[in-house]
């Protein structure tokens, strides 16, 4: 058997699956709070606590006796920033992908300094809050003692594997996100601007993520259970683990991941940049990807039950059900922790418009979908370029089961979505990985079937139009205002 882990925002899931892709078990290790943000648009983590911890406490559910993994890959949350020394103990806690808004003011700076044209023309997308390059900047800036301590870097699946293995290296995806350190034209380090920019601090050996870099040590398997020996895959971002196990494999496919955020990732032909989306490295050897993301879905949705009485989720979708399409005049932009693509605001903040005394909970939980579903089909009108279509979409993620939410993306987008029959995640592919780098399926094998396709209703194709108009032109609207507010919200934390 093969075994994956995702280590999540909001949880980390395993699972154990035979060659043909079969799932002999599964795990989860569901936790709250485990995201610290000290700071408004800041976001952090403990790596041995909640990452390592996670990784430990799967393996030891899943890997009992009788089960043999013949390989063991794991995906993470990132690109993520982990600062440790010489033996990876952290220096201070991570900090997360593009949620974590700090690095402003070093985001300019490099702007400046590369050249905002010879930094897209060589990594393939612009540095946004997404990129390590400015993160990296930041800490030694603001913590040039924590800096001065650090020996090596990871995200979330290369500590993993470090920790399995002690080899450090890093996936060739999630280094092409770690803007501007990877060439993603030569698939190399841009040795030149990472010496500039992480000063001295080495840079980890790059590998595909299938590929084995590495096998079970001592250490690691007196935690886990797993064998000594046993191969280590690099392992790589979750978003195109998950989208690896769903079968986004094809030049047009294109994977929506209903999460905590939103996620997009679609497959390439041809290197595709621009200035609103991430162009990065796939997880096959030499493959391509456009990539996009949301900072909130799940997360509001989420938060909007905490606040409202904290009902059952499905309570929740029945109420937002029985309201008819467009909320009753409700308009709702999902900015509650800034927006990654296609603004790149880290101070844009939500809003909800035309709310009446006669609006209840039902009617905020359906313009939550609704807004979510707007800025999907913004992103979806830049990632369908015409040397690029999109051909299909496939829906994945915990957000597809309710229904729903699923149902008012495609209302809105006018576009079918594929489910999946195996909804388990990025652990799922990170399994497909493990088998294709120890050589148990080919390199092309796909594990992934169709359960049902989830087609748009075109009686509410008009409705919807009109309100999109109306999304797209409320963030320039009130974009000065929200500023002026988040700059109150930074003072006062």
């Amino acid at each position: 058997m093969v075994l994956g882990i995702d280590i999540g925002t909001g949880s980390s899931k395993g699972v154990l699956a035979t060659p043909d892709g079969t799932v002999v078990a599964t795990a989860t290790r569901p936790r709250e709070g485990s995201m610290s943000m000290p700071r408004p648009g800041w976001a952090e983590m403990d790596a041995e606590q909640v990452w390592w911890a996670d990784v430990v406490a799967l393996c030891r559910e899943l890997v009992t006796p009788g089960r043999h993994v013949a390989a063991v890959c794991v995906s993470g949350l990132g690109p993520c920033l982990l600062l440790t020394d010489d033996a990876g103990v952290p220096v201070r806690p991570a900090v997360l992908y593009g949620i974590d808004g700090r690095a402003t003011r070093e985001i300019a700076e490099l702007d400046e300094r590369l050249g905002t044209e010879a930094v897209f023309a060589r990594c393939g997308t612009p540095i946004t809050t997404q990129a390590v390059g400015p993160k990296a900047l930041w800490v030694r800036r603001n913590e040039p003692e924590v800096w001065a301590r650090a020996r090596r870097w990871f995200s979330a699946g290369s500590y993993a594997a470090f920790r399995l293995s002690g080899e450090y290296v890093l996936d060739h995806h999630t280094a092409s996100q770690s803007v501007p350190l990877y060439d993603i034209g030569a698939a190399a380090w841009a040795q030149d601007w990472y010496d500039e920019v992480m000063a001295g601090l080495p840079a980890p050996r790059l590998a595909w993520s299938g590929e084995v870099v590495g096998a079970i040590d001592e250490a690691a398997a007196t935690a886990t259970g797993l064998p000594v020996g046993t191969p280590v895959c690099a392992g790589t971002v979750d978003a195109w683990a998950e989208a690896h196990g769903a079968g986004v494999r094809s030049p047009g496919d294109l994977m929506l991941m209903y999460g905590s955020t939103m996620f997009f990732v679609q497959e390439l032909e041809r290197l595709a940049p621009h200035p609103q989306l991430w162009n990065t490295r796939g997880v096959a050897p030499g493959g391509l990807s456009l990539a996009a993301g949301m900072s909130t879905s799940g997360s509001l949705t989420s938060w909007l039950r905490d606040l409202t009485g904290g009902a059952p989720f499905e309570t929740l979708v029945a109420e937002a059900a029985a309201v008819p399409a467009g909320s009753d005049g409700l308009l709702l932009l999902p900015y509650f922790a800034g927006e990654r693509t296609p603004i790149f605001d880290t101070r844009a903040r939500g809003v909800v418009a035309g709310l009446t005394l006669r609006h209840g909970r039902g009617h905020l939980y359906r313009a939550a979908y609704e807004g979510i579903a707007y800025g999907i089909r913004q992103i979806l009108e830049l990632l369908d370029a015409p040397d690029n279509p999109v051909r299909r979409l496939v829906a994945v993620g915990g957000g597809t089961q309710g229904g729903l939410w699923t149902q008012v993306v495609s209302d809105v987008t006018g576009r079918p979505q594929d489910v999946p029959a195996q909804t388990i995640g990025a652990a799922y592919g990170d399994a497909l990985l493990a088998a294709q780098g120890v050589g148990l399926v080919a390199p092309e094998a796909d594990w992934a079937t169709v359960d049902h396709v989830v087609e748009p209703d075109p009686t509410h194709r008009e409705l919807y139009d009109t309100l999109y108009e109306g999304y797209t032109s409320l963030y320039p609207a009130t974009r000065r205002h929200a500023h002026l507010l988040a700059e109150l919200q930074e003072g006062s934390g």
